[in-house]
C-alpha cells in the first residue's frame, strides 16, 4: 500500500490557497505545488510574445514549456526554459489575463499533464489550483474547497499588491475578481468547482492560523484512516 498522501485545495482567487496551501506543506513535510503559478507563467509568456488571443500561438507556448517549480523561502520560484519568472507573473495585467489563458482546453490538458508528472514523482504533495480535486487528482486523499467573500478576497489582493508597492484600488480588484470568479466558474473545460467529496473551508473570519490548523486536523484524521502515519510539526 502507498504511503504517500495527495492533499488537493481548490477555490476562487484569493481564497487563500496558496499561503494556507504553503503553510500546510510546511507543517506535514510535504511537497508544495502551486499550479495556478503555471497558468500564469504561461500567461506572461502570451503577453510579451503578444499572443493574447491567438490560441494557437498560446499552445504553442504551454507545449515547448520545460516548466520547474521549486518552493525556497516561502515563494513559489517558477521558471521556463531555464528563465525565472517569478517576479513577473503577480502583476496585473496577468491578474487579468490568466483566466482566459486557463480556459483554452489544449493548454489545461498540456499543464494537467505536466502537473500529474510533477505530483508522481513527489513523496507526499499538497497542491493548489482550480481544478486538482475534480481533474488533476480526482483520486487526492485529502480534498479542500477554500472560499471567502468576495470583499474580504478584493481586501487581500489590495494587501498584497501595496506590499510590492504598487497601489490598486479596491474597487478594481474586487471587479478583476468578479470576472475572474465568471470566466473560472463557467468555463467548459475543467470548471470550478467544488469536488462532491471536498471539504469546504470559509476563510473569510478565521485567522490563517485556524484554517491551516483546521486542513491539518482533517489531514490527520484521514491520514489515521488509511494507516498512515504523519507528523505536524
Amino acid at each position: 500500500m502507498s504511503k504517500n498522501l495527495v492533499v488537493a485545495i481548490d477555490g476562487p482567487a484569493g481564497s487563500g490557497k496558496s499561503t494556507t496551501a504553503q503553510l500546510v506543506a510546511q507543517k506535514l513535510g510535504f511537497v508544495y505545488i502551486d499550479t495556478g503559478a503555471m497558468y500564469r507563467a504561461i500567461t506572461h509568456l502570451a503577453i510579451r510574445n503578444n499572443a493574447l488571443g491567438n490560441n494557437n500561438k498560446i499552445i504553442e507556448l504551454a507545449a515547448n514549456s520545460d516548466i520547474e517549480l521549486k518552493f525556497k523561502n516561502g515563494v513559489t520560484n517558477i521558471s521556463i526554459n531555464g528563465e525565472d519568472l517569478t517576479d513577473k507573473i503577480r502583476t496585473l495585467d496577468v491578474n487579468k489575463n490568466v483566466s482566459d489563458v486557463s480556459k483554452i482546453e489544449e493548454v489545461r490538458k498540456i499543464l494537467v499533464r505536466k502537473q500529474r508528472e510533477i505530483g508522481s514523482k513527489a513523496t507526499s504533495v499538497v497542491m493548489e489550483g482550480r481544478d486538482i480535486a475534480t481533474v488533476v487528482f480526482p483520486n487526492a486523499d485529502v480534498k479542500i474547497f477554500l472560499t471567502a467573500t468576495i470583499d474580504e478576497r478584493a481586501k487581500r489582493r489590495a494587501k498584497e499588491y501595496a506590499e510590492n508597492g504598487t497601489e490598486i484600488p479596491v474597487t478594481e480588484i474586487k471587479n478583476n475578481l468578479k470576472i475572474r470568479d465568471q470566466i473560472d466558474s463557467s468555463r467548459d473545460v475543467s470548471p470550478l468547482v467544488k469536488a462532491e467529496d471536498a471539504i469546504v473551508v470559509d476563510t473569510s473570519y478565521v485567522t490563517i492560523e485556524e484554517q491551516v490548523n483546521i486542513i491539518l486536523q482533517e489531514v490527520k484524521r484521514i491520514a489515521e484512516n488509511l494507516d498512515i502515519d504523519v507528523k505536524i510539526k
